[in-house]
């Protein structure tokens, strides 16, 4: 039969059409229901968190004699934790296996534990980040709502997915880079696109919710000026190579002395009473402070902070010290995240290397704050965005071919245990489809022995 216009109409179904797209609209106005009071409330308690952060430090600057504290403060934590959250422990990783195999889910007491655990640690001068109490309020706040909806399986997942990018948009001022992580950090090498959307939603609201709050973000300046070349895109990657080495010891000392102390104290409570004498034992060896807390205010005008790293002068071993100081911090218990001492790490990091590779300090800084996160977390298209984000796009080829390289040199290692290697990153026969990093570092750990 001749195609005409009027064949065409007559074969076009007028009435499953409309249907589908009210369908769809109907299913759009569901979400939108549900994301934006639940990305407002994540972005108003990160918010709080922030402003009690900030408010902590400040009062431990003012009272310095709180640091000797540290070791009671985290016994309280720890004996919280021990008496009324062991169901929540798991952190981050509870989030992303609630994610992929929902179960039990996110119990909604994770949020107001999390929250007075990182705020202790921080008063009494813990070296911990932000990132995962964020993460955290978002996760156990979401898994609140779709419980409370009786949400099916499918979407939970994707609402869990939302209640990350939420925090991780708001704590961190990035809500691109919010939407991206939270669908790459579930598993290397694939990208939940079926919940792009409403991360990116849920991310754009909590951020906006935080910013009304009148919470102000941290600013880091690249003053200096190189033109985008085949040179420095090879210096990039080379310095890549050296940021995953260093977030994979990032992650495999936090992992391996974090298991040792829970061998060698089976009681929860007294590992950080450990780990806070540790850190007053590191900070009378070293004779610094500089290494305590966030790492993004100073007591004195002197003192060490991420935005030191973009100046002119080269702090050659300031990375080492911050790595030590938060393995010790957070792998005997004390509660808070990894990723603001990862961009610490990494700024002092590339400020080092700058001039071993004839570049400016502000540039490799810029590149190292978010290379070392990209090997740490493998989210190498997180850290790209928040990068371009935090910088501007004038360097957005030598972060992303830095955190591409640094995510490749990192291995099937990482901070997150419980993401899975959808895509290994080398061929690995050890690896069985939906292996873990827990899995894949458990295989490693076999093979060792089994050599000796």
């Amino acid at each position: 039969m001749r195609a005409t216009f009027r064949n065409l109409y007559d074969q076009f179904n007028m009435a499953a059409f409309i249907r589908d797209r009210r369908t769809h609209a109907m299913s759009v106005l569901r979400w939108a229901l549900i994301l934006v009071p639940m990305a407002a409330t994540v972005g108003t308690l990160c918010a709080a968190f922030l402003w009690s952060l900030d408010a902590v430090t400040r009062l431990r600057f003012a009272f310095p004699g709180l640091l000797y504290l540290l070791p009671i403060g985290g016994f309280m934590v720890g004996l919280l934790y021990h008496l009324t959250g062991r169901s929540v422990e798991g952190g981050n990783n509870l989030i992303v296996e609630q994610i992929h195999e929902p179960g039990g889910g996110v119990p909604l007491r994770m949020a107001p534990l999390i929250f007075f655990g990182t705020v202790v640690t921080h008063l009494f001068g813990g070296s911990a980040g932000r990132e995962g109490t964020a993460v955290q309020l978002g996760g156990s706040l979401s898994g609140g709502f779709g419980r409370a909806l009786k949400l099916d399986t499918q979407a939970t997942r994707i609402l869990l997915m939302t209640g990350i990018a939420a925090g991780f948009g708001a704590v961190f001022g990035t809500p691109i880079a919010g939407a991206v992580f939270a669908l790459e950090v579930l598993a290397i090498g694939r990208v939940e696109y079926r919940a792009l959307v409403p991360c990116l939603v849920a991310a754009l609201v909590g951020d906006w919710t935080c910013l009304a709050w009148v919470i102000h973000h941290g600013i880091y300046q690249v003053d200096a000026t190189v033109p985008v070349d085949a040179l420095i895109v090879i210096k990039a990657g080379v310095a890549g190579v050296v940021f995953g080495l260093v977030g994979l010891a990032f992650a495999e000392a936090n992992h391996a002395f974090g298991g040792w102390l829970k061998r060698m104290v089976p009681y929860g409570p007294l590992r950080p009473v450990i780990g806070g004498v540790a850190v007053i034992a590191l900070v009378w060896l070293f004779g610094t402070r500089d290494y305590l807390g966030l790492g993004t205010l100073a007591a004195t005008s002197d003192g060490l902070t991420i935005a030191s790293f973009f100046g002119p002068d080269t702090h050659p071993w300031s990375w080492a010290l911050k790595l030590l100081f938060t393995v010790v911090t957070l792998s005997a218990g004390f509660k808070g995240g990894e990723v603001t001492p990862l961009f610490f790490i990494g700024a002092a990091l590339g400020n080092a290397l700058a001039p071993m590779f004839g570049v400016p300090t502000g540039v490799f800084a810029a590149i190292g704050f978010v290379a070392l996160f990209a090997g740490a977390a493998n989210t190498p298209l997180a850290c790209t965005f928040m990068g371009i984000e935090l910088f501007g796009a004038a360097y957005a080829v030598p972060i992303a071919v830095a955190c591409f390289v640094a995510y490749l040199c990192s291995g099937h290692n990482g901070i997150y245990l419980s993401q899975r290697v959808a895509v290994p990153k080398v061929p690995a026969a050890h690896l069985t489809p939906g292996a873990t990093l827990r899995d894949a570092r458990t295989h490693r750990a076999s093979r060792r022995r089994s050599r000796v």
